[in-house]
């Protein structure tokens, strides 16, 4: 493969380990983060530190972004030392981050005013697959970039998909949330009622997860609350933040989603009870504490 000259931005939870697949595939790789001790990883590799996005911009070919929330990415992309004032004609800007569609089809009107490319292409995945390098990668935009980009997406994802021009890629990772989110509920609810009838946890997902009933968040995330451990695969603010999302698109089309907006409710509680810190899977503490079983061994 070519070695391109490549610009990131963001090493959070799964961003630095993204990062680190195309260091290690030989790329030459430039970046920026808020707190630049989140990338001395990187940065050992042989990452070059960047001051700004802006600076990221003026020196690559490609640029990716997965940042946290909306306003995130119009700070990186829309500041006066963003990435759209400093992006090289030709480049292309990859914003990875779930983000509202109105601003992926707003990032890729304004780059391409400026003879620039740009796609959205939010991941699922979590922690582990952006480890492990299988992430589902959901692309939105123009079909010759993505036929550019593409070799540098299969280096970060296993599942990778034009799903239609801009914006598209955020609706197809709005209909994964929302797949996702009733799913948990009922994970979560599972693992609590195996408790209460005094069920081997592990064993319930061992059985039942081999299943019709099987799914990614029983298997890993089912593992993960049996074992008490809560830390962040995917934060639970950045979750309440999706489903926000979704619903404001679903209301925009018409659309009536109660499962959606129940599993809303269950999160916005997490944020009220101080877990938004933990990982998805911290659902289960709210349900806990509803049930009164906060003192029972798990």
């Amino acid at each position: 493969m070519h070695k391109e000259r490549i610009g990131w931005i963001g090493t959070g939870v799964m961003g630095s380990s993204m990062c680190s697949h195309l260091i290690r595939a030989g790329h030459e790789v430039s970046l920026h983060t808020r707190t630049k001790g989140k990338a001395l990883s990187l940065l050992d590799m042989g990452a070059s530190w960047c001051i700004s996005p802006g600076e990221v911009a003026s020196g690559t070919d490609f640029i990716f972004s997965i940042v946290g929330y909306p306003e995130d990415v119009e700070e990186v992309y829309f500041s006066g030392n963003g990435l759209l004032d400093n992006a090289r004609p030709g480049s292309v800007l990859v914003d990875m981050t779930t983000s509202r569609p109105s601003l992926a089809c707003r990032i890729h009107r304004a780059a391409r005013e400026r003879g620039c490319h740009s796609l959205d292409a939010p991941v699922s995945g979590g922690d582990v697959g952006a480890a492990q390098a299988t992430l589902a990668i959901m692309v939105g935009g123009d079909d010759g970039v993505y036929e550019k980009t593409l070799p540098l997406l299969n280096i970060l994802g296993k599942s990778v998909s034009l799903m239609g021009g801009p914006g598209s890629g955020q609706h197809t990772k709005m209909c994964n949330q929302i797949a996702i989110a009733s799913n948990m509920v009922g994970v979560v609810e599972s693992m609590l009622y195996a408790r209460k009838a005094g069920l081997d946890p592990s064993s319930v997902i061992d059985i039942t997860g081999a299943g019709a009933a099987g799914s990614w968040s029983l298997n890993n995330l089912g593992r993960r609350i049996v074992k008490n451990d809560f830390n962040p695969g995917f934060f639970i603010k950045h979750f309440i933040k999706d489903l926000g999302i979704a619903l404001d698109e679903a209301r925009r089309m018409c659309l009536a989603l109660p499962g959606l907006a129940l599993a809303h409710q269950f999160y916005a509680a997490a944020s009220a009870l101080d877990l938004e810190d933990l990982g998805t899977q911290g659902l289960y503490k709210v349900l806990e504490r509803l049930n009164g079983m906060e003192q029972e061994e798990l």
